[in-house]
């Protein structure tokens, strides 16, 4: 019999009635451009909804005209409550949201299980959100698809890249790095802290991202790691922080969204 992870922020990060978090998701998608190519990756951010919702729905926007045609999602997302090496599969069978469930694609796990970073950690997904909020968005965008959940820990860009390229696939396969930006500067300062690292995502220059400016480097600077070696293009397609979204422009967190084609 299979297992299922629960949802641990519904009710808190996003709306735990369905009908209220299609309502939601809606509105977001329908004021997001969906303008440009599908991308093969993203990295949108992972905050509360009403906060970094938006920003979310840009990347997600465009991968409307492939909603029959991805069937796999590699979700990276950064531990923030368990300390440990590597990257942590679960062994859950199904991710539930209150839009339903997500069949967790066990095959594509036990592909990567014989690399010595990655590991079976139930602990590491009880209760994180970073990847979480992503599935609600990604249950309104695509048709049908299998999940590949990963929680990012110490690990090198190389231990991360070395897992994306086992299991980067070809148009049927999206990978999404979930990370938010600077955290809790004045607004003026997250918005030049974010341009910064912007330009580095754009640019693929994984050295000039430091801790302080994505809780969400390790997994990013791995998917730099792969995008060099596929020679992909990189787009800035949302910067925005909390003081855009919450209305307070004290004490910021700052949200981008970016596609990599």
């Amino acid at each position: 019999m299979g297992t299922t992870r629960y949802p641990a922020v519904a009710g808190m990060f996003y709306p735990d009635d369905p009908a209220e978090l299609r309502a939601m998701i809606t509105e977001f998608l329908q004021h997001a451009a969906p303008d440009g190519p599908a991308p093969k990756a993203l990295i949108a951010p992972h905050a509360g909804y009403i906060y970094s919702g938006p920003i979310a729905a840009s990347a997600y926007a465009r991968l409307k005209p492939v909603k029959d045609t991805i069937k796999k999602v590699v979700l990276l997302g950064p531990s923030h409550r368990v300390a440990f090496r590597g990257l942590a599969a679960p062994q859950a069978d199904e991710f539930l949201t209150p839009l339903g469930r997500i069949r967790i694609d066990q095959t594509a796990i036990k592909a990567i299980l014989s690399l010595p970073q990655v590991h079976v950690l139930d602990q590491a997904h009880l209760m994180e959100h970073s990847l979480e909020v992503h599935l609600p968005f990604l249950q309104m965008v695509l048709r049908d698809f299998a999940l590949v959940p990963l929680v990012v820990g110490e690990a090198s860009a190389e231990e991360v890249s070395e897992v994306l390229e086992r299991l980067w696939g070809n148009k049927e396969t999206l990978i999404v790095v979930s990370s938010d930006l600077s955290h809790y500067l004045s607004y003026n300062a997250a918005k030049s802290m974010d341009r910064q690292t912007s330009t580095a995502i754009e640019t693929l220059d994984s050295a000039a991202i430091g801790h302080e400016q994505a809780c969400g480097r390790t997994p990013i600077i791995g998917l730099l790691h792969s995008a060099r070696r596929h020679h992909m293009q990189v787009h800035t397609i949302d910067l925005r922080n909390s003081g855009d979204t919450s209305g307070s422009k004290d004490r910021v967190v700052g949200y981008g969204a970016y596609v990599f084609e």
